[in-house]
């Protein structure tokens, strides 16, 4: 017998990859439920908001996995331009293996429906912000004040965000290469 959890996590999890690779717009509630295994009725069962709640709630736990994985990727890093070029490699890893599918957990959500969605905006924004809090963070205790070491974060975020979206649209890594190889020196120069 399959939980109720089982089939609200696996609803998520689906949700999680499908606006990830196609958006919010062009994911659709039957390929929803479809992909999850779950009965159509089960959807507003688990999520009484809809849609939208769903992508509101697949963008936190995105973003959760993703901050989760950065963090332990710094946290075994010798030094910081280590660290971001570590984190650089696992997502042109994810992007690579998904035949450039699968580039931000939450860049597409936020193009496509955070204009018009407070919830899903809200979501994306409580996203980047753990992210930018992750880097910031750790910034901080590899010596720079908690200023600079926030100003490097935005830096860092929007540096390898852009370099995923120019990846992905090209279908080459080159722009997240570049961008890598840009942060791994000026956080070189900056840890020195």
């Amino acid at each position: 017998m399959v939980r109720r959890t089982d089939t609200r996590q696996r609803m998520l999890d689906t949700a999680a990859d499908l606006f990830q690779t196609q958006g919010y717009h062009a994911t659709g509630l039957t390929q929803l439920t479809t992909a999850g295994g779950a009965p159509k009725g089960s959807l507003y069962f688990h999520f009484p908001g809809g849609k939208e709640q769903l992508a509101a709630e697949a963008v936190q736990l995105s973003s959760e996995r993703t901050g989760a994985l950065l963090a332990a990727i710094l946290d075994d890093a010798p030094d910081p331009a280590t660290g971001v070029n570590r984190a650089v490699d696992a997502l042109a890893g994810f992007l690579t293996g998904s035949d450039f599918q699968r580039g931000c957990p939450l860049a597409t959500v936020a193009l496509d429906a955070a204009g018009a969605s407070e919830p899903i905006r809200a979501a994306c924004a409580d996203g980047y912000a753990s992210w930018h809090g992750v880097l910031s963070g750790y910034f901080a205790t590899q010596g720079l004040s908690a200023e600079r070491a926030d100003e490097l974060a935005t830096v860092v975020l929007a540096s390898i965000e852009g370099g995923l979206l120019l990846a992905r649209t090209r279908r080459d890594l080159a722009p997240l290469r570049a961008v890598a190889a840009h942060l791994h020196t000026t956080l070189e120069r900056e840890f020195s």
